[in-house]
């Protein structure tokens, strides 16, 4: 699968052109504590984020698909603002795919951004997109970049249950809002009590030979699809790679919707 840490895999742009189950209490207290939250998840409409929207046609290959690893910046930006756009636009929401893009580096024979000299600029970039969107102050989790493979597997899971909005979204706030790593599986599970996941349930499947598979199958239909890195919209056959692609994303949904 290749080196899991991940960033974005997308040089930073230049200032001013962004585009725009039950709880079992025998668990380990952390998995149960208040997940982080950004000052937009306190309005109504991000409170309904417990409860995914229904999935999307999965076994279309070529349907609107928001693609993710959680180790990305990025696509945290992405997330949070991803439905919203779909929904103002009155579309269906894309469906979302965790993928490991370790992997993707890997195949692509590419790397990370936050592992060359653009890494301090790419970080001020993020923090200065949170900013201008409202979105919580940024905190980086240590290590930055991280080995993202536990938290993806438990994405993946999250995904087959109809949890993968949800957990996504408590795991980025987990990472970039709260500064916490991913690495830690306490840290994952405090995101998997936030969309009512258990966290025995979590470590098993997390383990589970058919999660595992799934993750791996899903990079590589990402992979030959044309998706290179996260985040990235794929519309039909047209591929929109970046944070600042997601207007266009949407836009080419609507011409085909």
């Amino acid at each position: 699968m290749g080196d899991p840490r991940v960033g974005d895999g997308r040089p930073p742009r230049a200032r001013g052109r962004d585009r725009g189950g039950h709880r079992d209490r025998s668990s380990s207290p952390r998995a149960w504590a208040s997940p982080v939250r950004t000052r937009e998840a306190e309005t109504g409409a991000a409170r309904r984020e417990a409860h995914d929207p229904p999935e999307p046609d999965s076994q279309d290959p070529r349907g609107v698909a928001f693609y993710f690893d959680l180790g990305s910046p990025y696509a945290y930006l992405s997330a949070e603002r991803i439905s919203r756009l779909f929904a103002d636009a009155g579309l269906a929401q894309p469906e979302w795919k965790p993928i490991l893009l370790g992997a993707l580096f890997a195949r692509c024979d590419r790397g990370s951004w936050s592992l060359t000299d653009a890494r301090e600029t790419g970080m001020r970039e993020v923090e200065r997109r949170a900013g201008v969107r409202g979105i919580q102050p940024i905190r980086w989790p240590d290590p930055f970049p991280a080995n993202t493979l536990y938290a993806m597997r438990v994405a993946t899971y999250a995904k087959s249950i109809g949890r993968a909005v949800s957990f996504a979204l408590a795991a980025f706030r987990q990472a970039f809002a709260g500064g916490r790593d991913l690495t830690d599986p306490d840290n994952v599970a405090i995101a998997a009590a936030a969309c009512e996941l258990h966290p025995n349930a979590v470590a098993r499947a997390a383990a589970s030979e058919s999660v595992k598979a799934r993750l791996r199958e899903q990079t590589g239909q990402a992979g030959d699809r044309g998706v290179f890195g996260v985040p990235t919209v794929a519309v039909g056959e047209e591929v929109f790679w970046g944070d600042d692609r997601l207007e266009d994303a949407v836009a080419a949904a609507a011409r085909l919707d």
